[in-house]
């Protein structure tokens, strides 16, 4: 296989972060299958044509069916928002494509299972967007936890923490409606951290959560681009209910017996994008802040007492994963990036004729989670993840 001619459904923030990474991917892993940009598709003509342009992709499209349907696509990528992922990908599936859909996965476990579902029976490969597994530094920390360096894992904490929405002016966009989005912070954040933690330290046995929505109504939104939007600020302008969890916190035990806790919030003032996770073991700990993405802060117990202590370790070297295709060591790298390495395992998955990972199964797996979570929020106990 020499190129891997992809339609792209969707434009906006994650479009952006996609089109420039199929377009870096040539140019740093040149053994890598080339991404041909044929065709990207939104439902607004003149936008969506104006993106084409900016991005760099061949043509554009204002019809998603008739985009799948053609015969010169390989790969159908999906970043629009949640409500149209399922039948985007059982269409795309239906049609022999292989699938790259953003996260969370669909709206509810139900229809992420019939995404997996028809992804198998079609044949094709699929991936779903868990873009922090492609940090070096996250890459590292799972290297500590397989090798047993770090022992046996006793604690796993993660936290993502935002403020982009604290106004209460701040519009109804639609992150912020159930019917499109599936959930708020949860699904939007916290869906990468339970990716995380069943990355590293493995599947989740029970739940117990707790969420809030602070703020209950919104002025309609105008006009929405990426994480911004404009709506009508006066007094007397429409204005909507918030249908989705501003912050949602759950506790979990995880199968291998370890703890976990997880707290996801677009209100902790201060904080623009902290997502960022801990984890102890009975040899070591490892700390990770994507604010901080080139560095992985590690601690052995092994080590002489009076130079015990966490180190900070610069995942910039070649001896990391990824690094090598870059900058010289202590030449870091950004979010950008994961992207990269994301599409590098996308297509090079697909001309090995393998699954890339993660796959729709993770994507499954981290929906039962988030919809475990909600269970025990609505029910006001622990749940079982085998419930589901």
């Amino acid at each position: 296989m020499q190129q891997l001619r992809i339609g792209m459904i969707g434009y906006k923030f994650m479009g952006k972060a996609h089109s420039n990474a199929y377009r870096s991917l040539p140019m740093f892993f040149p053994q890598a299958v080339k991404p041909e940009m044929s065709v990207i598709c939104g439902r607004n003509e003149e936008a969506v044509k104006q993106a084409a342009q900016q991005l760099g992709w061949q043509s554009s499209s204002t019809d998603w069916k008739e985009l799948v349907a053609r015969e010169d696509i390989d790969l159908i990528d999906i970043n629009a928002p949640s409500d149209a992922h399922k039948e985007i990908a059982i269409t795309a599936a239906q049609a022999g494509k292989h699938i790259f859909c953003e996260k969370p996965l669909a709206l509810s476990l139900k229809d992420a299972r019939e995404m997996l579902a028809a992804a198998e029976e079609a044949g094709v490969k699929h991936m779903v967007g868990f873009n922090y597994r492609f940090s070096p530094a996250v890459r590292l920390a799972k290297r500590l936890i397989d090798s047993g360096r770090l022992g046996k894992i006793y604690h796993f904490r993660a936290w993502f923490l935002q403020d982009w929405i604290m106004d209460p002016d701040f519009p109804l966009v639609w992150r912020l409606q159930k019917d499109v989005a599936g959930s708020g912070s949860h699904g939007d954040l916290g869906a990468h951290l339970i990716d995380l933690a069943h990355f590293l330290v493995g599947g989740m046995d029970e739940v117990i959560g707790m969420s809030e929505t602070f703020i209950k109504e919104r002025p309609l939104a105008a006009e929405m681009t990426g994480l911004s939007a404009k709506g009508n600020t006066a007094s007397d302008a429409p204005r909507g209910e918030v249908t989705v969890d501003d912050a949602t916190l759950f506790l979990a035990r995880f199968e291998s017996g370890a703890l976990g806790s997880f707290e996801a919030t677009r209100f902790a003032a201060g904080h623009r994008s902290t997502n960022a996770f801990e984890i102890n073991g009975s040899l070591g700990s490892v700390k990770f802040d994507f604010e901080r993405m080139n560095e992985l802060e590690v601690y052995f117990t092994s080590d002489a007492e009076d130079v015990q202590g966490f180190r900070r370790v610069l995942a910039t070297d070649p001896a990391h994963d990824y690094a090598e295709a870059w900058w010289p060591p202590g030449h870091t790298i950004g979010f950008e990036h994961t992207f990269i390495h994301e599409m590098l395992e996308l297509s090079s998955a697909i001309a090995e004729g393998r699954q890339p990972e993660p796959s729709f199964h993770d994507g499954v797996r981290c929906q039962a989670v988030l919809e475990a979570v909600e269970r025990s929020i609505g029910e006001r106990r622990w749940v079982k993840i085998s419930e589901m």
